[in-house]
């Protein structure tokens, strides 16, 4: 609500005073923000699995249609990719809703595919392929530690804990009305907050099947969360006059800053102690 799609790609989304064309490459890191999407669910190593696995004709036969189910998927979240960055708070969460619901069909799409696929598949082929997942994830998350799904559980938790609340009451002076929608608006997201670390809870899934099937889970949970936090922020926000508008989103650029240091301290806190 407060921050733009992910704390570091797209941080400072306001143009500083006085710059010109300062969003020009918005475009370009939409799409990149949204490629990280692709690979959670879509980015598929075929070629790899190929060759660990070495596949006789039927099991060649379904990863072919995986393969084909994976371009689809990765499709899918591609054009839900937003053009244009979106500078309100009902605005950010509509789009997070939209990217959300793609992932959602994507795998859809590739949970069928990736099952017959296994399916198929001796005991020493599965173990092959559930090794050469287990190193890919692993290469995935030293890649793109902030823009995974699961790092997404930091920054819920450490928003949840850093409402805004003073800030709010100062710069928007609410009515009554106001304050008690404003009030419901952050149960809301806490309780939002809530589902999103439930959902983040260790699992032990070890094939690929059931990764995604961990992954569809989790994208359930979001889109929840998503509809919960902007159907009671669209009342909120229905009340502010323009004046009140305008102070609520400035809101944000601030706070953006600020939180991405947290995340960091909070990220080398845990690299130290081991986590």
């Amino acid at each position: 609500m407060f921050a733009p799609y992910d704390y570091d790609a797209l941080a400072g989304y306001l143009p500083p005073r006085g710059s010109s064309g300062a969003r020009d490459d918005a475009p370009d890191r939409l799409a990149q923000l949204c490629g990280e999407d692709s690979r959670e669910i879509a980015g598929l190593p075929i070629d790899l699995i190929q060759q660990a696995i070495e596949p006789t004709e039927a099991p060649r036969a379904a990863l072919d249609e995986l393969a084909n189910a994976s371009v689809a998927a990765a499709q899918k979240i591609k054009a839900a990719c937003p053009a244009t960055m979106s500078l309100t708070a009902q605005s950010r969460l509509a789009s997070m809703q939209q990217r959300i619901e793609a992932m959602i069909t994507a795998v859809a799409i590739v949970q069928p595919a990736l099952d017959k696929f296994y399916s198929l598949l001796n005991d020493e082929q599965k173990a092959r392929l559930n090794a050469l997942a287990e190193d890919q994830r692993r290469r995935s998350l030293a890649r793109s530690r902030d823009r995974s799904l699961a790092q997404g559980c930091d920054v819920a938790q450490i928003s949840a804990l850093k409402w805004p609340t003073g800030e709010i009451e100062a710069r928007l002076r609410p009515t009554d009305d106001q304050r008690n929608r404003l009030a419901v608006l952050q149960d809301a997201s806490v309780s939002a907050a809530e589902m999103l670390k439930t959902s983040c809870q260790a699992d032990d899934a070890v094939t690929p099947s059931a990764r995604l099937a961990a992954v569809g889970k989790r994208l359930d949970t979001m889109l929840q969360a998503v509809k919960l936090v902007l159907s009671t922020l669209e009342d909120f926000y229905a009340t502010l006059s323009d004046e009140q508008k305008a102070q609520f989103e400035a809101i944000g650029p601030r706070r953006t800053a600020s939180d991405q240091r947290d995340t960091r301290r909070h990220r080398r806190g845990r690299e130290f102690f081991g986590n």
